[in-house]
C-alpha cells in the first residue's frame, strides 16, 4: 500500500483551497453557449482529490452537480446539507456490506464537506466529476460564523469542517 505522500507525488497533486490535495485530469470542451449568470463553462471536469487523516474538505458550495468516486485508501465521510438545512452523511468506500458506497452525487447548491474515516491507510483518494464543469467562480466557502447561524443544530460538525 502506498503512503499518502507517495500517492501525492505519483499523481502530482497540489494543495486545494478547501483542504487536501488535487489535480485536474479532464476538462471537456465548452458548452455551446454561456450559462445564465455564470458565463462560459466546460461541459464537464474531473479531478483526483486526496485527504489525509488530519485534513478535511471544508464546507463549501459548488454551483454544479458533483459526483464523488472513491478509489483508494480509507473510507471518506461526506457531509451534505440541502438548501433547507437537512443533513445527510454518506460513507464512500467499497465495503458495501457496511452501507458504504463507491459513488455519491452532491447536487448543485448543496453544502458539502468531507473527512477521512480513521483506518489503516491514513488517507482517502477520491475523484470528483463536475457538470457543467468546475470553475472557481462557481465555488463558495461560507465562513464558520455564517454556517453556525444557518445550521444551529449542527454546530459541532460545522466547527469540525470549517477553518
Amino acid at each position: 500500500m502506498l503512503s499518502a505522500d507517495e500517492v501525492i507525488a505519483a499523481l502530482q497533486l497540489a494543495p486545494h483551497p478547501e483542504g487536501g490535495f488535487y489535480r485536474e485530469t479532464f476538462r471537456a470542451e465548452p458548452l455551446p453557449g454561456p450559462l445564465p449568470e455564470r458565463g462560459q463553462r466546460s461541459a464537464s471536469t474531473a479531478i483526483y482529490f486526496l485527504l489525509r487523516r488530519a485534513d478535511f474538505s471544508a464546507l463549501h458550495v459548488v454551483a454544479s452537480d458533483e459526483a464523488w468516486h472513491h478509489y483508494y485508501g480509507d473510507a471518506l465521510e461526506l457531509h451534505c446539507f440541502d438548501r433547507a438545512g437537512s443533513h445527510r452523511e454518506v460513507r464512500l468506500s467499497s465495503q458495501l456490506q457496511l452501507g458504504e458506497r463507491p459513488q455519491h452525487v452532491v447536487l448543485s447548491g448543496e453544502l458539502q464537506g468531507a473527512r477521512v474515516v480513521p483506518g489503516p491507510h491514513g488517507f482517502a483518494l477520491c475523484g470528483c466529476t463536475v457538470a457543467p464543469g468546475f470553475d472557481f467562480a462557481d465555488f463558495r466557502m461560507p465562513p464558520r460564523e455564517e454556517l453556525l447561524r444557518e445550521l444551529p443544530l449542527h454546530g459541532e460538525l460545522v466547527r469540525a469542517l470549517t477553518r
